[in-house]
């Protein structure tokens, strides 16, 4: 897969799209501001990329959108964000061109990311819980030699599947751990962000594979 600009701008476009249904999930369980939060670290992300239309290098991309979304996105979700996506660019850096290996190697590193900067584990009823399986799922993949693809699509279906499996657990990070048991029922809306993020990346490479 190439092309890492478009690639982000895909994932831009995904989040904006879905501005009111993130802050809506988040009305319910936290500050109401994810789907704005983050809608504004895109838009940014979306001008720096129109002035960097030229960078080939994946990691280059990645740093700039990471290093973009930490000084624009408020809250907890900017730096979390942000330090996936640097840790993802430091696998990737100097590659104009990336293969399953990679984006596995990638994905690792941007959940470790997550990990050190949020404290968290999976279970936690946080955005790990779409990001882990979906990540277990891309690797067991892999193993099975499938293709980049099928293995962001099995991926992305592990994700959709972490994001329902947050509606049945409570909330022990952040504002939604305020609220105890009354945080079950509600979806994680960092997991559903990252579910989306995932489902843009794999239309992405679908249509790039055509």
């Amino acid at each position: 897969m190439a092309n890492g600009i478009a690639a982000m701008e895909a994932l831009a476009d995904v989040i904006i799209a879905n501005k009111e249904k993130l802050t809506e999930l988040d009305a319910a369980i936290g500050d109401a501001d994810h789907g704005i939060n983050m809608t504004r670290g895109f838009e940014a992300v979306r001008v720096k990329l129109s002035a960097a239309e030229q960078m080939e290098d994946i990691g280059g991309v990645l740093k700039l959108v990471g290093m973009t979304l930490i000084s624009t996105v408020g809250g907890a979700s900017g730096p979390l964000y942000g330090t996936a996506f640097i840790r993802a660019a430091a696998v990737a850096q100097g590659k104009t061109v990336i293969d399953t290996d990679i984006v596995a190697q990638m994905f690792k590193a941007a959940i470790g990311g997550i990990k050190d900067r949020g404290k968290a584990v999976r279970g936690e009823k946080t955005m790990l819980d779409a990001l882990e399986p979906a990540y277990e799922a891309f690797t067991q993949a892999m193993v099975k030699g499938e293709s980049l693809t099928d293995c962001l699509t099995l991926a992305t279906a592990a994700a959709a599947s972490g994001v329902e499996y947050t509606k049945t657990i409570i909330a022990t990070k952040g504002r939604a751990s305020y609220l105890g048991e009354r945080s079950i029922g509600h979806q994680d809306p960092g997991a559903t962000s990252s579910y989306l993020m995932l489902a843009a990346l794999t239309a992405f490479a679908i249509e790039q594979e055509v």
